[in-house]
């Protein structure tokens, strides 16, 4: 099964929870900053969403978003 992992960056404010609770370590915190000067969460280019949605659990934001493909 393959999943495809969606962070909304004008919800995401950078805690880095998600990030700390991931499993596979597929999240990390971008070097870019957003307009609030945090940066955001974005998927690792080398690692590969196991479909758990522990980070969406723990975003206190709702700005991650875990969808199977078929």
């Amino acid at each position: 099964m393959t999943f495809r992992l969606t962070i909304d960056k004008a919800l995401c404010k950078g805690c880095a929870l998600c990030a700390a609770v991931c499993p596979a370590h597929v999240l990390r915190m971008s070097q870019t900053l957003d307009v609030h000067g945090n940066p955001c969460a974005e998927p690792a280019p080398d690692k590969v969403c196991v479909g758990c949605q522990m980070c969406a659990l723990i975003c206190p934001d709702a700005a991650i978003k875990i969808q199977r493909i078929e």
